[in-house]
């Protein structure tokens, strides 16, 4: 098929045009994302892959529907930036890759925490101007801790698994409890019991209306004081304003997040040469127990190499009149 790419970073190119070898598809690569003020860059193709910042709202299908654009191939897992009850209303197919490296995504939570808690990047800058000094340096024991994790799904299951080897008592929160955690010994509690119980607490959860703000003013008054969260799903279950607050107070010991709730405006630009115009992020980054990265959770050898084939798949599948991996309204 005849593909427009979006959001398109020197990787997707890489992995894209690698693995595209086996289907023989026609790849046109934009750097700009998905929007209303570039939809009509899809004109006379068939389909078009988006990533997590692209914006298919309900005008933006709308024009697609216009343009012949049949399918939407999402290369990531979420879709809360995709208006499905337009696409259902325009028969435009919506494809995502599912489970791209769950471990990629968990791992990364791991390192979040365990830097932030020992402060190695800290200690990293200090070496390289020969500061051997060990103050303010001093970070906690994570065995033994009650390590919260609030959404069970593939990255979720992992990240569990993992914790649970550092000696840690697991507690899990889903509105679907997994079958297999719960063979394995790991306890599902209520939210208020996960908030008021664990030192750190991991967000692994979609993000939906239910969960929207799911870690705000009302969730940290039932938490520990000196909580450290972590966040590599989506940056509107975090209450960013309240984040802020609860650093402040010390509530919040510590905050490890890949994502961000205006990260399309920030993430995976180059904005070092900028005025950064958005102040809550502005501000987070001025706490020293504050950990930001722009969502690489993801971004791993064997994550990209399974984006690209499932992604270039489910569109082939698509055109042979096989849909997988559909995102139904």
């Amino acid at each position: 098929m005849n593909i427009a790419v979006f959001s398109t970073k020197s990787y997707d190119k890489e992995y894209f045009s690698k693995h595209n070898k086996n289907y023989n598809h026609t790849l046109t690569y934009f750097e700009a994302p998905l929007d209303t003020k570039t939809v009509s860059l899809t004109k006379e193709f068939d389909a078009v892959c988006v990533f997590v910042n692209d914006t298919i709202d309900a005008k933006t299908i709308a024009e697609l529907a216009k343009n012949g654009v049949q399918i939407v191939a999402l290369r990531c897992a979420g879709f809360n930036n995709v208006d499905l009850e337009a696409a259902e209303k325009h028969n435009i197919t919506i494809v995502r890759v599912p489970a791209y490296s769950p471990h990629a995504v968990a791992e990364h939570a791991i390192a979040l925490l365990f830097t932030l808690n020992r402060k190695t990047h800290k200690a990293y800058n200090r070496i390289r101007e020969s500061n051997f000094s060990l103050e303010k340096l001093i970070g906690f024991d994570v065995y033994g801790k009650t390590v919260g994790i609030i959404g069970t799904g593939n990255i979720g299951r992992i990240f569990a698994e993992i914790i649970k080897g550092f000696g840690c008592r697991v507690l899990l929160y889903d509105i679907y409890p997994s079958e297999e955690l719960q063979e394995k010994g790991f306890e599902y509690v209520s939210l208020e019991q996960l908030y008021k119980e664990s030192d750190i607490i991991s967000l692994h959860c979609p993000l939906t209306e239910d969960t929207k703000h799911i870690i705000n003013a009302e969730s940290f008054r039932t938490m520990k004081q000196g909580v450290v969260i972590i966040n590599t799903s989506r940056g509107g279950l975090i209450n960013s304003q309240d984040a802020i607050e609860a650093l402040k107070t010390e509530k919040l010991g510590a905050l490890g997040i890949d994502v961000y709730e205006q990260e399309e405006h920030l993430f995976f630009k180059d904005l070092s040469e900028s005025i950064i115009q958005d102040d809550v992020i502005a501000r987070l980054t001025t706490f020293p127990n504050v950990l930001i990265t722009s969502h690489q959770g993801f971004f791993t050898q064997e994550a990209l190499t399974e984006i690209a084939e499932t992604t270039l798949s489910n569109i082939a599948n698509f055109e042979k009149g096989e849909i997988t991996n559909q995102v139904e309204f």
